[in-house]
């Protein structure tokens, strides 16, 4: 009997001096977006401190926690979250830890069903009317501002290319820049030696091919494409070359004509002679433009 009253005193004793810890769930079917309540207690604390998961961390990670409350007396801890759930399924809070004094208990897993409650062809109104603001040019300004500043930006810019572009090309094309292109092509057609190694024909050949491709560019006179006596009956006829530029053309294009045939043999002083006069020829062809601007009043 002593023995049996013993027990008994002892289990009621750890029954007085243990905590109790208990959960609860409001609902285990939940509509899409609402709100459930969790709630967990725990009693007979005797002052001991609790340890569990940190405010909007307990729940897994569908749970979204949208407040999260603890308190805590010397007797009592109590959390309550408030969470919804934005997918439908089913999704279950586990048993969670709760360390108490040292020693660590476990909540009981919760299944939660999450259905999406709206049916097909349901109508869903405003809670309240559209409401018409009438706005004014200021208000236009505010909204739009940005696109009409980047709009402006970009036409300038575009224009800014353009003009860039434009000026580049009239500088590319202009007669100072053709002139001192080809003095530099007829001081490396020099820096080959033709002359000093009497390789007359490939001198006259890129000789004529530089003088060529600058009256071209600078009379626009077809010269590149024109035979040599057509390119002599074009320069009298078009007027623009003047008649001692026309006469040291004509001479050094019959003569690099016969050069290339092999009906002459041009000796150093003579190639040194019209290397001269072509090159003075390039220099003098500005006053030639000039002279043209002045006759048709450009």
């Amino acid at each position: 009997m002593n023995k049996i009253f013993f027990i008994l005193f002892t289990f009621l004793s750890i029954l007085a001096f243990s905590q109790t810890l208990g959960s609860k769930i409001d609902k285990n079917t939940l509509a899409l977006g609402e709100v459930g309540v969790f709630r967990v207690t725990i009693s007979n604390l005797q002052g001991k401190d609790v340890v569990t998961a940190p405010q909007n961390e307990l729940l897994p990670f569908h749970f979204e926690e949208i407040k999260d409350s603890i308190s805590k007396q010397s007797d009592l801890y109590e959390r309550i979250i408030e969470f919804q759930v934005f997918e439908e399924g089913k999704f279950t809070i586990p048993a969670l830890d709760f360390k108490i004094g040292g020693k660590v208990f476990h909540t009981i897993p919760y299944e939660i069903d999450v259905v999406n409650t709206a049916q097909k062809g349901d109508q869903i109104n405003d809670i309240m009317k559209n409401k018409e603001v009438k706005l004014e040019v200021e208000d236009y300004w505010q909204l739009y501002k940005w696109y009409i500043l980047g709009v402006l930006i970009l036409l300038a810019l575009i224009f800014i290319i353009y003009q860039l572009v434009k000026y580049a090309k009239r500088r590319k094309a202009s007669p100072i820049v053709t002139t001192n292109q080809t003095l530099k092509d007829l001081e490396n057609l020099k820096k080959k030696k033709f002359i000093e190694n009497g390789d007359y024909r490939s001198f006259y050949v890129e000789l004529i091919d530089i003088s060529r491709k600058f009256i071209t560019k600078q009379y626009k006179i077809p010269a590149d494409v024109l035979l040599t006596d057509d390119l002599i009956d074009v320069m009298k006829l078009n007027n623009t070359i003047s008649p001692e530029n026309e006469k040291i053309v004509e001479n050094i294009f019959l003569r690099g004509d016969l050069v290339k045939f092999a009906k002459t043999f041009p000796d150093k002083a003579m190639m040194e002679k019209d290397y001269e006069e072509i090159k003075n020829f390039v220099k003098r062809s500005s006053k030639d433009l000039e002279a043209e601007q002045l006759r048709t009043g450009v």
